[in-house]
Formats: structure tokens, sequence, C-alpha cells
């Protein structure tokens, strides 16, 4: 048992385990983010297009579905079947957006990467020029 814990010490300790949780960590706050974005900014713009709330969009399958103008709420038939397909718009929504911003990070951190390296070879390159001048 002892072997095993150490074992589990030495992988919790390698980079490669501390940089996934971070990630893991980072990226679940990304996602919070993201949504936000897409429930409380973009799908209500694009409720004002459609004029409805995006995430509530149905279909009658089977039987009649109609609203209560007093209450304001959905009346269904004892056999009503309906099909919501307006969440499922959101999902592709929110992935859609999700996918967007993960690719410009991406790009931005290899951006960044790229100008780092060639600060480097420019440095490592004017070392090598001043130990051949010595």
């Amino acid at each position: 048992m002892k072997k095993f814990f150490k074992e589990f010490q030495e992988f919790i300790n390698k980079g490669n385990a501390l940089d996934l949780a971070v990630g893991l960590i980072i990226g679940t706050a990304f996602n919070a983010i993201v949504k936000s974005l897409v429930n409380d900014i973009l799908m209500p713009l694009l409720g004002l297009v459609v004029n409805a709330d995006i995430s509530k969009l149905y279909f009658v399958l089977r039987g009649t579905a109609t609203y209560d103008a007093v209450t304001g709420s959905l009346v269904l038939s004892e056999n009503a079947v309906l099909m919501y397909y307006g969440n499922f718009l959101q999902t592709i929504v929110n992935f859609l957006l999700i996918a967007l911003s993960i690719f410009v990070a991406i790009k931005a951190v290899n951006k960044l990467q790229n100008k780092i390296n060639q600060a480097k070879e420019l440095i490592f390159d004017e070392e090598e020029e001043t130990k051949g001048v010595e």
C-alpha cells in the first residue's frame, strides 16, 4: 500500500498532472463565461429577431398546445406530445461559441509563443556573436 501512495505522489508531482488540473479548472471557468455570453447576451438578441425565447421553441407532434392569455402558460391537450428543439439550438450556439473562443485563444497563445521563440533566437545569436569576438 505504501508503494501505491508513493507512485501516486510521483504521478501528481509530474508536471503533466498539474497542468491538466489547472487546464480543467480554467476550462470550467471559461465555459461559464461563454455560457453567460450566450444565455445572457446573444440568445436574447436572437430572440428579438425571431420574436421568441429560443430555448422554449417547440413543435407539436400530437394533440394541441395553446397559450392561456391570462396566465401566459402553455395549455396542452391530454394526448399532446411536444418536441422542444429550442434548447438544442441554444446548445449548438454554445458549442460553436466555445469552439470559436478556444480557437482564438490558442491562436493568440501560439502567436505569443512564436514571438518568444524569435526573441530567444535573437538572444542566442547575439551571445554566439559575442563569444566569437572575445
